[in-house]
């Protein structure tokens, strides 16, 4: 069991097809994970909505395209495609100025994965969907390479903005600054945070707040209509980027610079990104442009920043001290790990730490 060759034709083809895409669910090795596997495709699909998105196409299509391609009429297979748009497994994509639907077979990731948590109300058996989640994603690296370990990433960190060097502040681009990619939204919604809500039916979820995922533009727009999230007005949506900055998550986009379609505020215990990093030492996350700056003076040697680092890129080294029999603890920052989020900054105490253009800006 578990095994391609066990899978129904149904899922064998919606895999080969999900291969097309910019990341598919390739077949784990580690027992229980392919268990997992097999059993996400089963709860999110049924053999006949299988059969149908392995005909969907990876790019949005018009009705009448996909009508040509799967062999139905335009009406029959509206008709379809509806229940499947609900749960997240085809997206439909309006035009916001002509109002044209274009369809396509939403990924994995950013996916289908995401919108089976993203709201309140259950479309699937949550806890064994978590369970089948966590199997096939942690119990062993396929899929986090899969995902991770492509030339282009993913997701791209944000730097916290009210940690940035003051005398004088670096030049900061709109698309690097999580207020601006709000400002300049179009549509906004917010959806809970799928990988802490998962998390929650498992068992493993923080106290971090739940109701934080926000899609933008086109992704908000498929959002409210499909009922993964509900629209709010700017207002709301920074006000949830302030406090998640005080409560130190950290704030990753999709890695584009213009009309990105969602902001995240993930913490490092849920979120799959970090996760990425932490379990499988991947570089998930493209940093920010910025980079934590120390001034040894300030330094206490606390290590919060060691400690509330998401990715592990701090460590508490001792620093000789003259005419002092025992050493001083100072950070030291592994600057290949590191992502520039802020967080270090962010919790220290004594402003020891302050975030400041990086040695080697790594842009989208």
């Amino acid at each position: 069991m578990g095994h391609l060759g066990h899978l129904k034709t149904e899922y064998q083809s919606l895999l080969h097809r999900l291969d097309a895409g910019l990341a598919g669910m390739p077949e784990p090795t580690e027992e229980a994970a392919k268990l997992g596997w097999q059993r996400l495709l089963e709860i999110l699909f049924t053999p006949e909505e299988a059969a149908l998105a392995a005909q969907m196409p990876v790019r949005p299509a018009t009705l009448e395209t996909v009508s040509g391609r799967v062999g139905l009429p335009a009406a029959d297979l509206e008709e379809k495609l509806g229940p499947l748009c609900d749960k997240g497994l085809v997206m439909d994509l309006v035009n916001p100025k002509t109002g044209e639907v274009r369809y396509m077979l939403a990924p994995p990731v950013i996916g289908f994965f995401e919108f089976s948590f993203m709201r309140a109300h259950e479309d699937f058996p949550r806890e064994e969907l978590a369970q089948a989640m966590d199997a096939y994603m942690h119990g062993d690296d396929t899929f986090a390479r899969e995902v991770f370990s492509g030339e282009t990433v993913m997701g791209r960190a944000l730097v916290n903005e009210d940690e940035l060097a003051g005398d004088p502040l670096p030049e900061v681009l709109d698309w690097e600054r999580a207020t601006a990619v709000i400002d300049d939204a179009k549509e906004i919604a917010v959806s809970f945070c799928y990988c802490r809500h998962k998390a929650e039916h498992l068992g493993k979820d923080c106290e971090a707040p739940k109701e934080v995922c926000l899609s933008l533009n086109g992704g908000a727009a498929f959002v409210i209509r499909r009922g993964f999230g509900r629209p709010i007005h700017r207002d709301e949506a920074l006000e949830i980027l302030a406090e998640a900055r005080d409560r130190g998550l950290v704030q990753i986009a999709d890695n584009v610079r213009h009309r990105p379609t969602y902001v995240c505020n993930c913490c490092s215990c849920c979120c799959g990104q970090l996760s990425a990093i932490n379990e499988f030492d991947l570089p998930a996350v493209l940093p920010s442009g910025f980079a934590p700056r120390l001034d040894e003076d300030l330094c206490k040697g606390c290590s919060r920043c060691a400690r509330e680092c998401p990715v592990g890129a701090i460590s508490m080294v001792p620093a000789r001290v003259t005419a002092q029999r025992k050493s001083d603890m100072l950070p030291t920052i592994d600057e290949d790990r590191c992502i520039g989020c802020g967080v270090c900054s962010h919790c220290c105490r004594v402003d020891a730490l302050e975030m400041d253009r990086a040695d080697r800006p790594r842009y989208v």
